[in-house]
């Protein structure tokens, strides 16, 4: 289940990256709009500031486009996270910061992860298996961090709850980008980052303390 290949016209691997960035960029903000589906790859062309005709020197299709979208949000998120687990060790402050340091990337790409689990749907047979991967892959990242803090002894959990309370992580930080709607108007983001890391890792630090008496 590897990476996706977008085929390209151009070789300039620089101006690839370049080009493809403009179309993702005018692509999330179209998607937002007016769906996947009821935007055209002539309104991306024009929104990206090229030709129909430069536009297909760089993808095949709408599809291409949407497979980029998702693809450089999930390596967006994914990089900035990976600097949280670089250190061999991890207290449960690490594993606060990094649900902070996560929440706030979901936040500044907020447009561009709204669309990403809109529009996943229309994703190919053969680039839908990769995104969800990506998916895991990020869940994974929260995984080894809950792991290092239950060897430190910091928390108390099986394997099972490691891997759930992984993915509840994920899921409250993708929870202020598809309820920004209403959580907005009561929640600063720091606000929010509080209390859900309090609501998600207050309770494990519980359950371990009281194991421990």
């Amino acid at each position: 289940m590897g990476k996706k290949e977008v085929p390209s016209l151009v070789k300039d691997e620089k101006l690839i990256e370049k080009r493809r960035g403009e179309m993702v960029k005018a692509a999330v903000t179209l998607f937002k709009a007016n769906g996947f589906h009821r935007t055209t790859t002539r309104e991306i062309a024009k929104a990206s500031g090229f030709s129909i005709g430069t536009l297909y020197e760089y993808i095949r299709s709408k599809e291409d486009i949407l497979y980029l979208v998702c693809d450089s949000i999930y390596d967006s998120v994914k990089n900035k996270m990976q600097e949280q687990v670089r250190e061999t060790d991890c207290t449960l402050v690490h594993v606060k910061q990094a649900i902070a340091a996560y929440f706030k990337v979901v936040d500044e790409m907020q447009d561009e992860v709204l669309v990403m689990y809109q529009e996943a749907k229309s994703l190919s047979r053969e680039a839908l298996p990769y995104v969800l991967k990506k998916e895991l892959e990020m869940t994974a990242i929260f995984e080894e961090l809950l792991k290092r803090a239950v060897d430190r002894g910091e928390l108390m959990l099986s394997s099972d709850e490691i891997r759930l309370a992984a993915h509840n992580i994920l899921i409250h930080g993708q929870m202020w980008t598809f309820r920004r709607w209403s959580l907005q108007r009561e929640y600063s983001l720091d606000h929010y980052i509080d209390v859900q890391t309090e609501l998600l890792l207050g309770g494990l630090v519980g359950a371990r303390m009281s194991a421990q008496s």
